[in-house]
């Protein structure tokens, strides 16, 4: 079956012909300088020759995408970097694995199946009832890839997983990334600074663990991780792909050991959030009290109602707070909304 994926060069494609499952795995060789291996269907992984052969410093890449399947302008920037290795339009010089996470519901065009991937992560698939569905089966499985590609090989230099999505409403910014919670560990300044460089400009400081895949990678190999939102849900097609190039060039960088050739770390060109609290919900009958077009990151001022439920009013507790990922139809013990306030820079190296 590789054959196919050899002749057409295709991951995406390859990945949605094998959408369950891919039996046989294999490897195949470009050229005489990457080993490439298929770990299942939406798993693929890009090795040096001279990083197999323990001969070089390197650093581990994780580019996820399709944890959300109608999440599509990811989904074609990862499958077109994959294409460009594939045909050798630019050759790796770090490991990378790509990880497309939910490729039924990618067929089915929704953001997931039966329950929301990316809130299935560090155990949570195993909680409660278990490994009931596919996208639980699907997150322990994914788990197990990061740990298998990360703990292959000698300590790199450096780990790094980037999640990229897109977000279901408008924002007023329109790519940004939430830095998983580090506790003891301070903010990189190059990472944020790297971003910038990718055209994502705002960055969120997360205040507690989570369940998402950004912060597996994060927690337990202390990679730079993030979640990347990367604009608003469209369908195949209807992305405007030029609005990535900034992303796709540093990414090629990146996987090439190209320089970089980062600014220095400047807070006047970024916006720097820090997650103040989680709204989670209590009662069915949770409502939001603004409208359901708001955009991200719009801002309300202290004491105004943002949502109401169980005959409670629920305020805006500091100055000002800006919202994001704002969703009252989550089950109830879910977040509903993530709260902001202005970061601050002194945890920043």
């Amino acid at each position: 079956m590789l054959q196919a994926l050899i002749k057409s060069q295709d991951f995406l494609k390859f990945t949605l012909d094998n959408p369950q499952y891919f039996e046989e795995g294999g490897t195949f060789s470009i050229g005489e300088h990457t080993q490439v291996e298929v770990w299942d269907t939406g798993v693929i992984v890009f090795e040096p020759r001279s990083i197999a052969a323990g001969s070089s410093e390197h650093k581990d890449i994780v580019l996820s995408c399709a944890v959300h399947g109608n999440e599509t302008a990811p989904i074609e920037l990862c499958n077109a970097l994959i294409k460009e290795l594939l045909q050798e339009k630019i050759i790796a010089k770090q490991r990378v694995l790509f990880l497309f996470g939910n490729p039924p519901a990618i067929i089915n065009g929704t953001r997931f199946i039966e329950e929301n991937l990316n809130r299935l992560f560090n155990g949570a698939h195993s909680a409660g009832e278990g490994l009931t569905n596919p996208e639980r089966i699907r997150a322990k499985k994914l788990e197990q890839y990061v740990d298998t590609f990360f703990s292959t090989k000698s300590k790199p230099m450096q780990r790094i997983h980037y999640d990229l999505h897109t977000a279901i409403r408008a924002s007023k910014h329109e790519k940004f990334a939430i830095y998983p919670y580090r506790p003891g560990r301070q903010y990189s300044a190059e990472q944020i600074m790297f971003l910038e460089a990718c055209g994502i400009d705002t960055v969120l400081f997360h205040h507690e663990p989570t369940t998402t895949f950004s912060y597996y990678s994060s927690k337990n190999y202390q990679a730079d991780a993030f979640t990347i939102e990367l604009g608003k849900v469209l369908p195949f097609g209807k992305n405007d792909m030029t609005r990535f190039i900034a992303l796709k060039e540093m990414l090629n960088r990146l996987i090439t050991d190209a320089p970089l050739g980062l600014n220095k770390f400047d807070e006047t060109q970024v916006n720097l959030y820090q997650v103040c609290r989680a709204i989670n919900k209590g009662f069915d009958d949770f409502e939001f009290t603004f409208a359901n077009d708001v955009e991200n990151f719009t801002a309300f001022p202290r004491g105004y109602i943002l949502a109401k439920e169980g005959g409670m009013d629920i305020k805006v507790e500091h100055d000002v707070e800006a919202i994001v990922f704002p969703n009252a139809k989550v089950p109830v013990g879910q977040r509903t909304v993530l709260c902001l306030k202005p970061a601050s820079t002194d945890n920043i190296a």
